[in-house]
């Protein structure tokens, strides 16, 4: 898959129907997508693929992800200033 098509895929997919989520997201996959590893990008698709409510909750710090890759991630999606 082509890098732009990806990129598409992935924005789509990051579109949660929670604003807040949707921004989140988005807000990694155009700051750190390019530079990251291919580990954190498959981390990252993990993490697309987890319900909203388990992952709005893990954003708040109420809940933990079964995966500590996924779980960390958050963490580090979290502390990106808007």
């Amino acid at each position: 898959m082509s890098t732009d098509v990806e990129l598409k895929a992935l924005r789509w997919r990051c579109r949660r129907g929670m604003r807040e989520l949707d921004q989140l997201l988005e807000r990694w996959l155009d700051r750190c997508w390019a530079a990251s590893s291919d580990a954190d990008r498959e981390t990252f698709r993990r993490l697309l693929a987890t319900e909203d409510d388990k992952l709005w909750r893990a954003f708040l710090g109420h809940d933990r992800l079964d995966d500590d890759e996924t779980q960390t991630l958050v963490e580090r999606i979290a502390t990106l200033a808007p």
